[in-house]
C-alpha cells in the first residue's frame, strides 16, 4: 500500500512538472488586453502601493490618477492572475495575485499623475521607473529596480534587491540606498545633499562641471573608491557615498 501511495505521488510531480515544461512558459504582458481606469484625487500627495507589477510614473495634464494596466499570467492547482486597482483616502492599491502551487503572474501599469502632485510607492515585487518629475518622489521596490529620470525636486530611492538610476537630476537633494544592487546618480545641477548606500554593489556619483567643491565622504567596506571633484570640507555641497561591497566613484559627469 505504501508502495502504492508513492507512486501516486510520484507520479503526480512528474505530471505537475510536464504541466511547466510543456507551455505555460512566463508571463508576457505586451501581449495582455490593455484595460484603462481614473480615479479622483484631490490631495498633494499621492501614495501608491503595488506587488507584481512594473509601475511607469509619469506626470501629465490630467485632473484624475489615470491608470493604464496589462496583466498576464498562469497558474497550476490554484487560482489567479487576480488583479485589484483600487483608491481609498489618497492611496491607489495596484495589486496582482496568484494563490497557486506553482505560478508565474505579472502586470505593468502606467499611472499618470496630476502635476504638482508628489508619489510615494511602496513596490512589493516589480520595477520602478518615473520621469519627468518636479515634485518629490519617495520610490520603494522590495524586489525591483528604482529609474528616475528628468526629476527636478528632491528623491528618496529604496531597493531591498535591484539597482537604483537616476539621471538627468537637478533637484537639491538625493537619499539612494540598495541593500542588493548597484547605485548610480547623474546629476545636471549641482545638488545641496547626496547620501547613498549599497550593502552589496557600487556606487556611482557624477556631479556637474565647473568649480564647486564639495564635502565628500567616501567609503568601501571591500573596494576602491575614487573621488575627482573639486573638495572642501567646508562646502554647503554634502556628498556621502558608502558601499559595504563595491567600489565607490564620485567624479564629475562627462
Amino acid at each position: 500500500m505504501a508502495h502504492h501511495t508513492r507512486t501516486l505521488i510520484a507520479s503526480g510531480g512528474a505530471v505537475l512538472a510536464a504541466l511547466v515544461l510543456s507551455g505555460c512558459g512566463s508571463a508576457d504582458t505586451d501581449d495582455a488586453p490593455v484595460e484603462h481606469k481614473s480615479f479622483a484625487f484631490s490631495g498633494k500627495t499621492l501614495t501608491i502601493e503595488t506587488s507584481n507589477t512594473t509601475l511607469e510614473l509619469v506626470p501629465a495634464d490630467v485632473k484624475k490618477v489615470e491608470v493604464t494596466r496589462q496583466v498576464d499570467g498562469w497558474v497550476v492547482l490554484g487560482s489567479g492572475p487576480d488583479p485589484r486597482w483600487e483608491m481609498h483616502d489618497g492611496t491607489l492599491t495596484l495589486k496582482v495575485k496568484c494563490d497557486a502551487l506553482i505560478s508565474n503572474c505579472a502586470s505593468k501599469q502606467q499611472v499618470k499623475v496630476p502635476r504638482g502632485v508628489a508619489v510615494t510607492v511602496r513596490g512589493d515585487n516589480g520595477k520602478v521607473t518615473a520621469s519627468g518629475f518636479d515634485t518629490a518622489l519617495d520610490l520603494r521596490s522590495d524586489n525591483g529596480k528604482v529609474t528616475v529620470r528628468d526629476a527636478s525636486g528632491p528623491l528618496k530611492l529604496d531597493s531591498d534587491n535591484g539597482g537604483i538610476v537616476a539621471e538627468g537630476i537637478s533637484g537639491a537633494s538625493v537619499e539612494a540606498d540598495s541593500d542588493n544592487g548597484a547605485v548610480r546618480l547623474g546629476f545636471s545641477a549641482v545638488p545641496a545633499l547626496v547620501d547613498t548606500s549599497s550593502d552589496n554593489g557600487k556606487v556611482v556619483i557624477e556631479l556637474p562641471g565647473g568649480s564647486t567643491s564639495y564635502a565628500v565622504s567616501a567609503s568601501a567596506d571591500n573596494g576602491k573608491t575614487s573621488v575627482d571633484v573639486p573638495r572642501s570640507d567646508n562646502s554647503s555641497h554634502v556628498v556621502k557615498a558608502r558601499s559595504n561591497n563595491g567600489e565607490v566613484t564620485v567624479r564629475t559627469a562627462n
